[in-house]
């Protein structure tokens, strides 16, 4: 009988926002894959360390993900990937692969997700709290009430400016990189609100009620929340 995959989100960085559903599936599968990058950075593991402590006597599966939007290595990388994770699923066994917030919004897991199921294996997603929701917690707002719209944009990639444009709340993920362009953009003071969080809920954190306070460049894992 062939294994199964579970692409499982841990939340934002906090281990207490791990779900209890995440945890079964984590403790009950006997290896576990984690996306490596150039560093070697394993946060969504050492998020789950933190809650199970078995965890480190399980099979570590390190499935290298380079940091590239060169779409061709991205497609090697993603295939090679998902061809380790069908060798244990071959052998019967079960696999969670750990990401960070939750599976379905800009995660690596995805393109493993829909690799393994197209060779007809049993994949699964277990959905994790958003970074997003979480940031919004952690400076006491709402991100949107009554009929007002949300704009989830990618700040890593080209240029939203026309997004930003929007009625509604916009929140741009992992846009540490990309402060500096939306400074420029939303220097006009057409919002009500900027509100940026960093690292969130992870050692490190950082809250900025404006983007002046910001004068360094926030990490990687940052989300601005734009509120008009």
């Amino acid at each position: 009988m062939k294994g199964k995959l579970y692409g499982v989100g841990t939340g934002p960085g906090d281990p207490e926002l791990i779900t209890l559903k995440a945890v079964r599936i984590i403790v009950l599968c006997p290896v576990i894959a984690v996306p490596i990058s150039g560093g070697g950075e394993r946060v969504a593991l050492n998020i789950v360390c933190q809650v199970i402590p078995s965890v480190e006597d399980k099979r570590l599966l390190e499935l290298d993900m380079p940091m590239t939007r060169d779409e061709a290595i991205l497609r090697a990388a993603h295939q090679k990937a998902a061809e380790e994770i069908i060798r244990v699923l071959d052998r019967g066994e079960n696999v969670a692969f750990l990401t960070l917030g939750d599976p379905t919004v800009y995660s690596t897991y995805i393109y493993l997700h829909r690799l393994v199921r197209e060779r007809g294996y049993n994949a699964e997603i277990i959905p994790g709290v958003p970074s997003f929701c979480a940031a919004s917690a952690r400076v006491g707002d709402c991100l949107v009430e009554t009929g007002q719209p949300l704009h989830i944009l990618p700040g890593a990639y080209g240029d939203i400016s026309a997004q930003l444009a929007l009625n509604g709340t916009k929140v741009i993920m992992k846009s540490g990189k990309s402060l500096d362009k939306l400074r420029d953009v939303l220097s006009d003071g057409a919002h009500h609100s900027i509100k940026i969080v960093e690292n969130c809920g992870m050692p490190g954190e950082r809250i900025y009620e404006t983007l002046e306070q910001a004068e360094t460049r926030p990490g990687y894992f940052s989300v601005v929340i734009v509120k008009d």
